[in-house]
C-alpha cells in the first residue's frame, strides 16, 4: 500500500509497533551497508533507496523526474516487503542471493525483486546487508545502463505505416477507412 507520508520518519510512525520495529531493523541493516552515493527517502509511497540525480542525472528511465530506484521497504496489507532492484536485473546477483538465503535455513518468499516477510525473524539480515553492500551506486548505474542498451538492441524498430491505406490494414486485409466527420451517409 502506498503511503502519503512525506518523510521516512512519518511513514514509520504511522505503522503498528510490531511492523515499525521490523522495518526499523531492516532499515538499520540497509543504512549500515549502503554505498554513500545512494540516498534514502520516500519514493512511490514507500521507503526508497535510490541513486539521486546528483550522481545519475538521467534518473529512472520510466520516469526521469524520479531518481533511479535501488531498493525499497514497505508495509503492505498482509506482509512487509523488501524490494531489491539490484538482484532483479542480474542473474549472477540473484543466484548468489538465493544460495545465501538457502544457507540461512529460512524460507524465501520472493517475486522478481520483492522479498515478502511477516516478521523480522523470517529474514537473514546478514544476507540482506551483504546484498546491499555488493552493489555500489556506480556499479548499479552501469548495470542498469547495460540492460537498457541490450533491450534497445533486441527490440525491433517500431513500424510506421507507409501511407494512409497501410494504416487501415488489419491482419493483412484492407479495411475501409472510417468516413470523415460530417460525411457519414453521403455517397461519393
Amino acid at each position: 500500500m502506498q503511503s502519503k507520508a512525506k518523510t521516512v520518519e512519518a511513514y514509520l510512525a504511522a505503522l503498528p509497533e510490531d511492523r515499525r520495529q521490523a522495518l526499523e531493523a531492516v532499515r538499520a541493516v540497509i543504512l549500515a551497508n549502503l554505498d554513500r552515493d545512494y540516498e534514502e527517502g520516500m519514493q512511490y509511497g514507500v521507503i526508497g533507496y535510490y541513486v539521486p540525480h546528483r550522481v545519475f542525472p538521467a534518473g529512472y528511465h520510466c520516469d526521469p523526474r524520479q531518481p533511479l530506484p535501488f531498493a525499497g521497504l514497505a508495509s503492505q496489507k498482509n506482509y512487509m516487503s523488501l524490494y531489491l532492484m539490484c538482484i532483479y536485473g542480474s542473474q549472477e546477483q540473484l543466484k548468489w542471493f538465493q544460495q545465501e538465503w538457502k544457507k540461512s535455513g529460512k524460507k524465501l518468499d520472493m517475486g522478481k525483486s520483492c522479498v515478502r516477510f511477516k516478521k523480522l525473524a523470517d529474514l537473514p539480515l546478514e544476507v540482506i546487508g551483504e546484498a546491499i553492500k555488493r552493489v555500489p551506486a556506480k556499479k548499479y548505474v552501469a548495470a542498469c545502463q547495460a540492460i537498457l542498451e541490450a533491450t534497445k538492441k533486441k527490440s525491433p524498430p517500431k513500424r510506421q505505416p507507409a501511407d494512409k491505406k497501410a494504416a487501415t490494414t488489419r491482419r493483412g486485409k484492407n479495411v475501409k477507412a472510417p468516413p470523415k466527420k460530417g460525411t457519414a451517409g453521403r455517397k461519393r
